[in-house]
Parts: structure tokens; sequence; C-alpha cells
């Protein structure tokens, strides 16, 4: 169901124990019952469960706002934002962590979010404001990556440019091909570089533009399908 588009794994596994899923015509109970979409016949509460229109939502993220629906913590998350009671469920396209700000994309197409966030999809740009001026080389290094502790492979940006300087801090274009955790943040932080705002601006041939904090957007058919690059 959450294939479907229609509610989160989470939510969709408490159905199927409430008693509320049928497949076939019989009651399961069972989150793991095996079934193969388009074949076997699936409903919530007696009426048929068929895909849901794609629907993506472009936000800018305020700081302070974590990436979740449910924050164990009780902090405030980005679904404060989505004041809409006409939306569909949404999950997240990637993540921005609780102190970065920015383009975030919400869908409730699991599998085109898989598309964009996976191997092969758009690219990340980001204005990155840090607490000190990077020398050339330092910007170089950026590119040239860093092994993840982890043990995953290396961190690396695609670019990163001095946008501008004001003295004892500058701000700087980064973009990237992935999204690990905190992997600016990582990636500056081995150039002795703290970062003061991380700003997502674009995801591929989408931009934030002037949309206002805490404030969204639908995307069109046309937007929504210029997001996944041609193969």
């Amino acid at each position: 169901m959450s294939k479907l588009g229609l509610a989160s794994r989470t939510v969709a596994a408490t159905w199927v124990r409430d008693g509320r899923v049928s497949v076939n015509g019989k009651r399961v109970r069972d989150p793991e019952f095996p079934v193969v979409q388009g074949r076997d016949r699936i409903r919530v509460d007696g009426a048929e469960a068929g895909a849901a229109t794609r629907v993506v939502v472009a936000l800018h993220k305020p700081r302070g706002l974590v990436t979740t629906r449910d924050d164990e913590q009780g902090r405030d998350t980005v679904y404060s934002c989505l004041d809409d009671p006409g939306l569909p469920w949404l999950a997240p396209v990637g993540r921005l962590d609780k102190a970065s700000e920015g383009l975030l994309l919400l869908s409730n197409d699991p599998e085109w979010a898989a598309r964009i966030t996976g191997p092969g999809g758009p690219e990340k740009t980001y204005h990155v404001q840090v607490d000190a001026v990077p020398t050339d080389a330092a910007l170089q290094a950026l590119v040239a990556g860093i092994e993840d502790e982890g043990g995953t492979g290396r961190l690396a940006a695609v670019s990163a440019r001095l946008l501008r300087s004001g003295g004892k801090t500058a701000w700087l274009e980064v973009v990237l091909d992935e999204g690990r955790n905190r992997q600016i943040r990582r990636l500056l932080a081995a150039q002795g570089l703290g970062v003061l705002r991380l700003l997502r601006v674009q995801i591929g041939t989408l931009v934030l533009g002037n949309l206002a904090k805490g404030a969204w957007r639908r995307l069109d058919v046309g937007e929504i399908a210029a997001l996944i690059p041609a193969r």
C-alpha cells in the first residue's frame, strides 16, 4: 500500500493489523502478507485500493524543523508547514537535517522518490555560509573528497566554488550527486571550516526561487518529469 502511495509503511501495517485490509476478498492481518501488484485485489475498509495520482510538493524548509512525520523527542516537524487537509499522505524525498533549510521535496510515490535520491538522480545545489574564507586548495579538497568513517567509500562534492566573502566568513556553492548523512558538514569540517548556514537552493532543474520560508507548492507534471534525468 505504501508503493501505491496510499500511506506510509507504518500506517499501512497498522491498517492490516486492525483488520481493515482484504486481499482477493479475504481479510489479512499480517503486514508481510505477499501480494502481486496488478494481480491481487486489495481493499481498505471495503474500498478498492488503486494507485494514487502522483503528487510532489516543494517546501521551503525553515531551520529548526526535523524532516520526519513523527519525532520521538516531540520536536516540530516539516509537516507543520503542510496546512492543506486535501493533501494526500506524503513522505520526504531525501532529508535536510534540523539545522539546514531550503528546498525539500515530499511525494506520495515511493518509487519515484527512490529515483530522485538514488544513484543517477538529479544533482543537489547548496549555498553554505562558513566561518572562514577557504583557500582554493580547500575548495579543491571538497571535490577530491575524504574517506567516509563509516566505511562506505569516499565523500566528495561534484563542485565547490566561492560565491562571496565578507572578511571573516564566506558563502560557498556546493553541488552533490548524492546525499549521505551530514555530507557537506563533514567535508567542510575536514578542512577546518564550520557551517553557519546551509541552504539547499536547487534539485536538478527545480530551483527554490522566491518561495517563502515555510511555504510550499505543488509541482506540475512538466516539473516532475524534468527532475528525472534522461537515460
